[in-house]
């Protein structure tokens, strides 16, 4: 059996909609940011089974330059996150996101 677009496209489609369901029912910071990250990756996926399946030449890369940019994204995203985290749990020694309103003024 050979794998396919469509194959790549489930995986990325169920990926996404793990993450999505994780953001929206998740209170734990931490996890939030580790489904954020699981989108960003489903994202990715995507790019590079397109790129790959619509544009076999292997010379044009365009699908992986952009996935290297979310990956990059993604990094900055969880330094980010994560000394956010890190800041309010020491403040608040919990880090359940609907506790936390210190960013109100």
């Amino acid at each position: 059996m050979e794998v396919t677009l469509n194959h790549y496209l489930v995986l990325s489609a169920v990926l996404f909609a793990i993450g999505v369901y994780g953001v929206l029912t998740r209170r734990n910071a931490i996890a939030l940011l580790m489904c954020i990250e699981l989108m960003l990756n489903a994202v990715n996926i995507n790019l590079v089974a397109m790129n790959r399946f619509l544009q076999p030449d292997w010379r044009i890369v365009t699908g992986q330059i952009f996935a290297g940019f979310i990956i990059v994204l993604a990094a900055a995203e969880a330094a980010v996150g994560f000394a956010l985290v890190i800041a309010i749990y020491r403040n608040l020694d919990r880090i359940n996101v609907d506790e936390v309103n210190i960013l109100k003024w």
